[in-house]
């Protein structure tokens, strides 16, 4: 292969992404080379979109457009009385596929890896925020079943002690650490259903 900067540096991009490596990516960047108009031309201008318009909602987390409020948390037709936290909006994603749950959403925006200082990271005071401020009956912690994950449920639960909401987690069907969103429905069916109180 002739090596051209411009196409090495687009493979060493692309092979960033999650499950593609440098060889997956060659046949992705072959692709877009030999269909610009077809493919390459609406991906750019998608991608640019994407970059200037969207943005995480710096209360809840979620994914939403710098032109509109954010629909998870600002939606006046939404009265919901639970709350489920996630650790990634993949998680989110893939907890809406399975119409199991019913509620607002709340993305921290990953776990705590090791210590509790790196939780500033992670939007927790909005959580505690949202909680009293929308008459939340549950939250429902749906991280993953890592050590991480499990560290940062622990974390929340200890935070919300004080608001004497009823706290729970996802149960039956989560492999120990398994993550949220490589689960299939009926798992994540399952783990809703049987979730326990804390």
């Amino acid at each position: 292969m002739v090596e051209i900067k411009e196409i090495e540096e687009l493979i060493k991009a692309v092979s960033k992404f999650p499950g593609l490596g440098p060889k997956s990516a060659k046949r992705i960047i072959l692709k877009l080379i030999n269909n610009k108009d077809e493919i390459m031309r609406p991906t750019i201008n998608a991608l640019v979109n994407v970059y200037k318009n969207i943005s995480r909602c710096n209360y809840c987390g979620a994914l939403k457009s710098s032109k509109d409020e954010c629909r998870n948390c600002d939606d006046s037709k939404k009265n919901y009385s639970k709350i489920c936290v996630v650790e990634n909006i993949a998680d989110q994603w893939s907890i809406e596929s399975t119409n199991i749950y019913n509620g607002y959403f709340h993305i921290l925006g990953g776990t705590i890896a090791g210590s509790i200082d790196k939780s500033q990271r992670l939007i927790v005071d909005s959580l505690l925020d949202r909680v009293k401020k929308q008459s939340i009956d549950e939250v429902i912690l749906a991280t993953s079943a890592t050590v991480e994950g499990q560290t940062t449920a622990y974390y929340i639960e200890e935070s919300l002690k004080s608001t004497n909401v009823k706290i729970s987690k996802l149960a039956q069907g989560l492999p120990v650490g398994g993550e949220i969103e490589n689960l299939d429905d009926g798992t994540l069916f399952s783990a809703f259903k049987n979730r326990t109180q804390l």
